[in-house]
């Protein structure tokens, strides 16, 4: 069996001595997208952060590609191919679409000769990232700067990416038409995704397996199809 991508084996972490993740299991498969659920407060950010290095574990083991990770930082695990879109979009409003790409390239690590050819790919996955280029990020509309977001993510052509909560502040018609291109990707690719999510609805819809997380654990794995019942969702929640 191949490798997981990306994985936590008894993850321990929290804030300031107050435990947030208790014991978390966890594997992000070659070419899949996981659906990760559950309420406000449940741990999901805390688990993405873990998985980032941006918040160090108190227990537990990270390993990427079946390997364990010692001391995982952010330059290590984009060197390594793993991508993250934040919560909240995390742009510079000042800096226009262009200039927060080409900051961005330079920030993967992307050689200056390649650059241009990686932004042209980047542009091929989301097109609308040319119209809006010398527009300031500030003065886009919520869609058009996660876009942007996840745009800047894409420049290091990840193999894994990592997605926090893309739907906040968005109909779900315009959710599903950010993430489409996304879901191409990964399945011409072979990418894996982890996705963090409160519109379950529209996140199963392009999920091949999902994990609920209850008060800082996985309480339970299914596949999407299992989760089309409402009273089904409830129960985890």
């Amino acid at each position: 069996m191949t490798a997981a991508v990306l994985a936590a084996r008894a993850l321990v972490a929290g804030y300031g001595g107050r435990p947030v993740l208790d014991g978390v299991d966890i594997e992000v498969r070659p070419n899949e997208v996981l659906c990760l659920i559950g309420h406000n407060g449940a741990g999901k950010t805390t688990l993405l952060k873990v998985l980032f290095g941006l918040v160090p574990a108190t227990s537990g083991e990270l390993r990427l590609d079946g390997e364990p990770l010692a001391r995982p930082t952010p330059a290590r695990l984009a060197a390594a191919g793993i991508a993250y879109v934040p919560e909240g979009r995390g742009i510079f409003p000042g800096l226009t679409v262009d200039e927060t790409l080409r900051m961005a390239a330079w920030a993967a690590g992307v050689p200056p000769q390649e650059r241009a050819a990686r932004l042209e790919w980047v542009h091929g996955v989301l097109p609308r990232l040319r119209e809006f280029g010398p527009r300031r990020a500030g003065t886009l509309s919520g869609g058009e700067q996660q876009m942007v977001s996840i745009g800047r993510a894409l420049l290091s052509r990840p193999r894994c990416l990592l997605m926090d909560e893309p739907s906040i502040g968005l109909a779900p018609k315009l959710f599903q038409d950010m993430l489409r291109p996304i879901r191409a990707l990964q399945q011409s690719t072979g990418m894996s995704v982890l996705l963090v999510e409160q519109n379950v609805r529209e996140a199963l819809k392009i999920s091949d397996r999902v994990l609920a997380m209850k008060s800082g654990a996985i309480i339970r794995e299914a596949a999407p199809g299992e989760l089309a019942d409402n009273a089904k969702l409830m129960e985890l929640y």
